[in-house]
């Protein structure tokens, strides 16, 4: 490539011009399905939410039961302002001014020259996961994350109130929250935030006549199975292809879920649980460990952050593709805290969104009828998933082990 091109790429407009072409991509891709009143993909189900209001004892019937925290509230009925059938335009819309915004305080100030590459590496991974971005939440609490994170060193009081919100409205940012309570000097701050949050959060819900339900997304999830595409579910997917033990992939249609069933596999869903459970606190005590050791801080929470948040992924029953969002908030702060470091996490991840993009949605439904190819696919995608656990779990190990810093602990 021409070094004037080569440069071009390195300018903060140059950003600005691959966030618009993406973007409008992604707007043309759901024109497709809105100039016709249509939704795309879980829209549906969020229009459907929408249109009936927060009533969990209504929403058993035709559709889906709620089974978000109660913040999801605000933008799936916010997509709703002009009614049903502009729906998904203006869902897609408040994504891309969240990406908008994600994409300023990235490429601003400090981070003017550092936060161009990360940019770059995010739009790349937009390219193959905004098809699940743009119709799940995820895509309205990855932008929130990546602005904690970026904040969290220099204003942590900021940084817990954006994660603590995220959390109210999809649970996975509580993987990155719970590294910087564990890192931060200002712990104690980011704690309150957390805690004020949620008590603005329980008052507007009983205020509302909500509150019975507050906690309502931890029980209406049903008695799941081990979805079809969650990590530990490789083995009955190989089963189901061979048609081994009465091994298949169904749906579980209470919950619009596909899952494995076949010898063991209701014992693997009892199990995830705890083992879930298991990883959160193992990952904690590893933290406080290298925090002990004098492991530099700011470097600790991300990569406690890129762990406890694969961990999420790894050992949950659900492993939805749309769970890979999660992960990209943390991996573009750390190529913009060192982007020599996050490179290897920064390509498997990169792998990750790869295979997944070929899962869904280009071949789901191969995948959902057990075709070989696809289960290859989908197994490749999951050990990608342990390699960057296994990565992340090793880096917070060094970072303990290389510090000779004489101080017990050394926080922000």
């Amino acid at each position: 490539m021409p070094p004037a091109a080569v440069g071009w790429f390195t300018r903060p407009s140059s950003v600005w011009w691959g966030f618009a072409v993406v973007h409008i991509y992604f707007l043309g891709w759901m024109a497709s399905f809105f100039l016709s009143g249509n939704t795309f993909s879980d829209t549906e189900q969020y229009r459907q939410w929408a249109m009936n209001g927060y009533n969990p004892a209504d929403l058993n019937g035709s559709i889906s039961p709620w089974v978000y925290p109660v913040l999801a509230q605000i933008p799936i009925f916010l997509a709703d302002i002009a009614g049903p059938g502009p729906y998904l335009l203006v869902w897609t819309l408040i994504i891309t001014a969240l990406n908008a915004a994600g994409l300023l305080i990235l490429t601003r100030g400090p981070r003017k020259t550092s936060g161009i590459a990360p940019a770059w590496w995010w739009l790349f991974f937009t390219v193959f996961m905004g098809y699940l971005g743009f119709a799940r939440v995820e895509g309205i609490t990855a932008p929130i994350v990546l602005v904690a994170l970026l904040y969290a060193a220099t204003r942590p009081v900021a940084a817990g109130i954006l994660l603590s919100i995220a959390t109210w409205i999809k649970v996975w940012p509580a993987a990155v929250l719970a590294p910087i309570v564990i890192a931060s000097r200002a712990r104690l701050k980011v704690i309150a935030c957390g805690a004020a949050v949620t008590a603005a959060v329980a008052l507007g819900t009983y205020l509302s006549g909500g509150f019975p339900h507050i906690l309502d997304f931890l029980t209406n999830q049903g008695e799941r199975g081990m979805q079809l595409e969650a990590t530990f579910s490789t083995p009955w997917v190989w089963l189901s292809v061979f048609n081994i033990g009465g091994s298949k992939i169904a749906d579980n249609v209470a919950i619009n879920s596909t899952e494995v069933y076949g010898p063991g596999a209701n014992v693997a869903a009892f199990m995830m649980q705890p083992l879930l459970l298991l990883a959160a606190v193992a990952g904690a005590a590893l933290l406080v460990w290298a925090l002990r050791r004098g492991a530099e801080p700011e470097e600790l929470f991300l990569e406690g952050a890129l762990m406890m948040t694969t961990a999420f992924i790894v050992f949950n029953k659900v492993g939805s593709p749309q769970f890979i969002i999660w992960l990209s908030p943390v991996v573009v702060a750390g190529l913009t805290h060192d982007w020599q470091r996050w490179r290897v996490p920064a390509a498997l991840l990169m792998g990750i969104a790869m295979t997944t993009f070929v899962i869904y949605p280009l071949f789901y439904t191969p995948l959902i009828h057990a075709n070989p190819v696809m289960a290859a696919v989908l197994t490749a995608r999951n050990v990608l998933l342990v390699v960057l656990l296994w990565w992340s779990v090793q880096r917070s190990l060094e970072l303990g082990r290389r510090s000779d810093a004489p101080e017990a602990i050394r926080s922000i």
